[in-house]
């Protein structure tokens, strides 16, 4: 790559799917397996469509996907579906992204690592937990913590581990709204989900170009 942002930074916030890792396939069986406890959801749920809200807040996802709910039955199998995301994906991981053993490696010796999401509270844990990551961050911060915009998520990290000059990586135009109203400069993996056509100070087609322009 013909760019070099070394010893800019002294953080990087990561984004988690579509950044880090894929689990749609694993959250699509598990809110396929939901569905079929509830007479009330009348469609499958399939990993396309779990694609397709890569990056939503996690109460809004449902407001989406299932706009046809009652309030009552929205909330109800929302609970069953983060308990059954949950287990599902304690038991079978998701799917990494090429490199991302070494990349993590590589970057945690050089910079704190932080992973702010929107997703519910426990999912970055079960991430962490199942590739035994854990000492490689220094925190993180999901939807389900506080139930606040990501902006804000990434503002906490900030502030709370008093980082002076972080950058974030994520894949969708969400994420680089959230990085920009937190001040915070964005960096596009542009592998993952979505598209960010412009702001970002650089691209990446995978996770070991950071370690080459970091």
């Amino acid at each position: 790559m013909d760019i070099t942002l070394k010893q800019r930074f002294d953080s990087i916030i990561f984004d988690l799917d579509g950044t880090l890792w894929d689990s749609t396939a694993g959250v699509a069986f598990a809110w396929q397996s939901a569905k079929e406890e509830v007479d009330y959801v009348k469609y499958d749920i399939t990993a396309e469509q779990v694609a397709g809200i890569a990056g939503m807040a996690y109460d809004a996802i449902y407001d989406s996907l299932f706009p046809e709910l009652n309030t009552e039955q929205r909330e109800a199998f929302k609970l069953i579906c983060a308990k059954k995301e949950l287990d599902t994906l304690a038991i079978r991981g998701g799917v990494l992204y090429p490199n991302l053993l070494t990349t993590i490696g590589a970057l945690a010796s050089e910079y704190k690592l932080f992973i702010v999401s929107n997703c519910q509270s426990g999912y970055i844990e079960v991430f962490l937990d199942f590739y035994d990551l854990r000492e490689y961050f220094t925190g993180f911060q999901s939807y389900g913590t506080k139930g606040q915009p990501k902006a804000e998520n990434i503002k906490d990290i900030v502030s709370e581990y008093e980082l002076k000059s972080p950058v974030y990586v994520g894949d969708t135009q969400g994420d680089y709204e959230s990085s920009r109203k937190a001040g915070v400069p964005f960096i596009f993996a542009a592998y993952g989900f979505g598209y960010v056509p412009k702001g970002s100070i650089a691209k990446i087609d995978s996770l070991l170009d950071l370690v080459e322009i970091l």
